[in-house]
């Protein structure tokens, strides 16, 4: 595994993987979204794992992409990005994500493809792609009206304001609220619960929960990818770079 993603046995049955790069506050470049497949990947062969948490190091959970990789004009940053979603999006084990202090852009939009998902209250949650010139991107643009409505789904994706750990949660985002601190350990007790269940049977209601939207969720992902490719060299989104990179 790469240093900047770190996995662990945290329990019978459970593995934790952990985004590792504080100093960036956890923002994903191309080294470290291949160790989350590859963690992910390993997870899924290895039939002893039952189930999987998904957390950051340091008190965040990732601030996301790294936006130094979407200056360049080419390089593996937005398709390796994708490779990711769609990891995380058909992986058949559940997985449950632990947030603390940041989850932006991707960082928010993963959780959708977490079976559950638990914050810290003083957690900030945040989608700013129209805002940096892009657009949705990990199926959020379909996925997010599914679990939040319509306006409320429009509201977060059009002005990519931040928001709240409380909004996350009336959202459908996330499962519930925890004290600052504490997302991590519910996350571990929801997947030791779950891996102490029959592995086949959580796998097939797995399967069955999804499988309504697995078709849309893929095909959504596609197009996005290619509006978020052509949007990354725009004009607009490369002004935009510039501008959050001087900060």
């Amino acid at each position: 595994m790469t240093e900047t993603v770190l996995t662990e046995t945290a329990a019978p049955g459970v593995t934790q993987i952990t985004i590792n790069r504080p100093e960036r506050r956890n923002a994903l470049d191309g080294a470290t979204y291949a160790g989350l497949i590859e963690a992910l990947k390993a997870a899924e062969a290895d039939a002893s794992v039952r189930a999987i948490v998904l957390t950051g190091a340091a008190g965040c959970f990732t601030s996301g992409s790294d936006i130094k990789g979407f200056q360049a004009s080419a390089g593996d940053g937005p398709s390796i990005a994708i490779q990711f979603l769609t990891a995380i999006s058909t992986a058949t084990k559940p997985i449950v994500a632990a947030v603390e202090g940041y989850a932006v852009g991707i960082g928010t939009t993963m959780l959708l493809h977490c079976d559950l998902a638990f914050t810290g209250k003083g957690a900030t949650f945040r989608v700013p792609f129209v805002a940096l010139g892009l657009c949705p991107e990990g199926a959020s643009s379909y996925l997010l009206p599914l679990v939040a409505g319509t306006k409320r789904a429009a509201e977060l994706l059009l002005l990519g304001e931040a928001f709240s750990s409380e909004q996350a949660a009336e959202a459908g985002i996330v499962n519930a609220v925890t004290e600052d601190g504490a997302a991590l350990e519910r996350a571990l007790e929801r997947a030791k619960a779950l891996a102490a269940l029959p592995p086949q049977s959580v796998a097939l209601t797995k399967m069955l929960l999804k499988r309504g939207h697995a078709a849309t969720v893929a095909e959504t992902i596609a197009v996005e990818a290619k509006h978020f490719a052509e949007r990354r060299m725009s004009d607009e989104a490369q002004a935009a770079f510039a501008a959050f990179l001087k900060r």
